[in-house]
């Protein structure tokens, strides 16, 4: 069995001060994915660096203290690479680890802004991400790709979907594309084995919305279709704290 988390930690260096390695140190899990680390290597102290067990790969974005992707791992890849698209590279959201059995993907999608200010570059971005799998299918890989994809799918994936229809995150062109890459034979984990409401990952710090679990589920692990066999459990880690997102799992036959 392998056990994966993916988790949007709004600042490693932040949610180390709430007892992230220690959380780290106890979890179980083979690959911990990180989204929004906004740091360097070199800014991360040696608490950080030398998890007993796990090694780390980190990705930066070029811009200080913005985006950036992470992975603590026990087994190593056969190779750690970047999406290979400078636009995307230089902002930190991608990073992908092969290994024998399958291809992770941790990936930190554009949040598409007020007015869809960035849109574009989201949609871009979507469309490469559906690029990369479709290849990856296509040479008989299997893959998970997970990380926040800053896209609640349906209604039933967050609190008050009526009033957030033109609001960043539930556009109707975000929830096409989410339309668009379940329909091309990717997975939602989550939602094999919870199809209940009410199940969130992320919460704003505005108005007790955690406190009131009035969330959006916009985080995920993804397979594509011949790994659903392997999929054994996903889960959302709602009590686990120090950001504005909770972890989620799955966990793999392998």
């Amino acid at each position: 069995m392998q056990r994966m988390i993916s988790w949007n930690v709004n600042g490693l260096r932040a949610i180390q001060k709430k007892g992230f390695v220690e959380w780290l140190r106890e979890s179980g899990a083979d690959c911990v994915c990180m989204q929004e680390v906004k740091a360097e290597p070199a800014q991360l102290d040696a608490e950080l660096r030398e998890v007993p067990g796990y090694r780390l790969e980190l990705f930066p974005a070029v811009r200080k203290g913005y985006s950036g992707v992470a992975t603590y791992y026990r087994k190593e890849p056969l190779s750690i690479e970047k999406l290979g698209c400078a636009e995307f590279d230089q902002e930190g959201r991608v990073m992908i680890l092969e290994y024998p059995d399958f291809s992770l993907l941790n990936c930190y999608f554009p949040n598409s802004q007020e007015a869809g200010a960035r849109l574009e570059y989201k949609l871009a971005f979507c469309a490469a991400i559906l690029e990369k799998c479709r290849e990856l299918v296509s040479r008989g890989k299997n893959l998970v790709l997970c990380g926040d994809y800053n896209v609640a799918h349906k209604e039933i994936d967050l609190a008050r979907p009526k009033e957030n229809v033109n609001n960043p995150g539930f556009l109707p062109e975000e929830r096409a594309w989410m339309d668009l890459f379940t329909s091309a034979g990717f997975l939602d984990t989550f939602r094999l084995f919870h199809p209940e409401p009410g199940q969130y990952t992320w919460w704003s710090y505005r108005a007790r919305a955690r406190e009131k679990n009035v969330g959006w589920r916009i985080d995920y692990h993804c397979v594509n279709e011949a790994f659903r066999n392997r999929v054994l459990d996903a889960e959302i880690l709602a009590s686990v704290t120090g950001s504005d997102h909770c972890p989620v799992t799955v966990t793999l036959d392998l």
